[in-house]
């Protein structure tokens, strides 16, 4: 697996492959990742190559990889891999695609994010520069072999896009067991929330493409009218003093727990320590913490938006349109936390949604997706294949990514024109 984000980075592509990797080596298979070097990380190891890497990106928490296509192949060499898997369009991604075409492997790409919704950690952030960035893992996904869309709403928005490559929607799968079984009281007595207090809940990455200054002013509302309640956010970034912030100007600044980042038991207790899980991100891709609150058993109350919409619903919760003012989501909060035991109901409702995320479930339909790629390129794979072959391979796939970049290039180019011209 090629990723630009790994362990300890705290995010969904690196949850995402450190469960699926954790998964299918506890089922009997081998699994190698390729990523970044980062802060706090573990060096390189005979499962994990850590490849040189810019730290903190342009003041972000993220490592952009540095070229090392010799270290890749002695590492891919001594593992001899029946198929790679790509999880960014980009950089590591770049490579992802260079080993798989040069060695004649399927390339399956997860299609985690809406990287248009990122430029800003990019220099020059622009309308035309988020219109490359579609462009590009478009592009990718067309250079691949098979793409996994997290959820049936981005494999509409892939083939909207005029993705071509054949797509299937799995999301990434979570141990149900595990989150159905935490121990709130252990999490409350840990941040000294009171028993009796209405626990209003979040679990992610805390940047501002998360939409948390719309969440943070809505919670803060809700709680400014129920002293009762706590706001209990578990997740790290730069966003942290922004959400204090805004919770402290409406509500008193006791009412807010800032957890950090939490992991393993720590997180399954935190979510079972929420009453209602709140969420407004509308830049996700599929519904991960979603449905891990929804396995603990707490209904979310949420906005919508590409990911949320397919595995939230009035059984399980309230969405509320992707436009709703903050007033509404507050008055969604208190409908559904005003009522003690039609909230028990909601919450065993909202665990029952989601048995097709289970971790056996989901890692099932990866594992056999892969079968199948490995078994139709062996049908193709029946001619020798030599040096001058890989050479070929070589040339023609540096070829298709410069087209690929260039044809993001000019397609946003043409696209921005195209919009001045209407202006004008």
């Amino acid at each position: 697996m090629f990723t630009n984000t790994y362990l300890p980075h705290v995010g969904g592509v690196a949850r995402s492959v450190s469960t699926y990797e954790e998964e299918f080596r506890r089922r009997g298979h081998d699994v190698r990742i390729v990523a970044p070097q980062f802060e706090g990380a573990m060096e390189s190891t005979e499962f994990v190559l850590r490849t040189p890497a810019l730290q903190h990106f342009n003041g972000s928490d993220f490592s952009v990889t540095l070229p090392q296509p010799g270290l890749i192949a002695e590492f891919l060499d001594n593992f001899q891999p029946e198929i790679i898997h790509s999880h960014h369009p980009f950089l590591l991604g770049d490579a992802a695609l260079r080993a798989a075409w040069t060695r004649r492997l399927p390339l399956v790409f997860t299609h985690h994010t809406l990287y248009e919704q990122y430029t800003r950690y990019v220099p020059l952030d622009s309308e035309a520069l988020q219109r490359v960035a579609i462009q590009m893992a478009t592009e990718y996904c067309n250079l691949c072999t098979h793409v996994i869309a997290p959820s049936p709403s981005i494999a509409e928005l892939l083939a909207q896009r005029c993705v071509t490559t054949p797509i299937i929607a799995i999301p990434t799968g979570i141990d149900l067991d595990a989150f159905g079984k935490g121990d709130g009281v252990a999490c409350r007595q840990r941040f000294e929330i009171p028993d009796d207090a209405l626990v209003v809940g979040h679990v992610g990455r805390l940047a501002a493409e998360k939409n948390l200054a719309y969440l943070a002013k809505a919670v803060a509302q809700f709680l400014k009218s129920r002293p009762d309640a706590v706001f209990l956010v578990v997740g790290s970034g730069d966003f942290e003093d922004d959400v204090r912030e805004l919770v402290s100007e409406v509500a008193d600044a006791k009412q807010l727990v800032m957890a950090g980042s939490r992991t393993g038991q720590e997180l399954v207790d935190a979510y079972a320590a929420m009453d209602v899980f709140a969420f407004s991100s509308q830049s996700e891709t599929q519904g991960m913490v979603l449905a891990e609150a929804m396995a603990a058993r707490t209904p979310v109350v949420a906005l919508d938006g590409p990911g949320v919409r397919d595995v939230l619903n009035e059984s399980n919760g309230r969405m509320l349109p992707a436009d709703a003012p903050v007033e509404a989501f507050v008055a969604a909060l208190d409908e559904i936390i005003r009522n003690r035991a039609a909230l028990g109901k909601l919450g065993e409702s909202a665990r029952r949604s989601v048995r097709d995320f289970g971790l056996d479930v989901c890692s099932d339909r990866v594992l056999g997706l892969y079968g199948q790629l490995i078994e139709a390129q062996a049908i193709r794979d029946d001619a020798d294949y030599g040096p001058w072959d890989r050479l070929l391979a070589r040339l023609e796939i540096e070829w298709n990514l410069i087209v690929e970049k260039t044809s993001a290039l000019t397609a946003a180019v043409v696209e921005t024109q195209a919009t001045r011209s209407q202006l004008d």
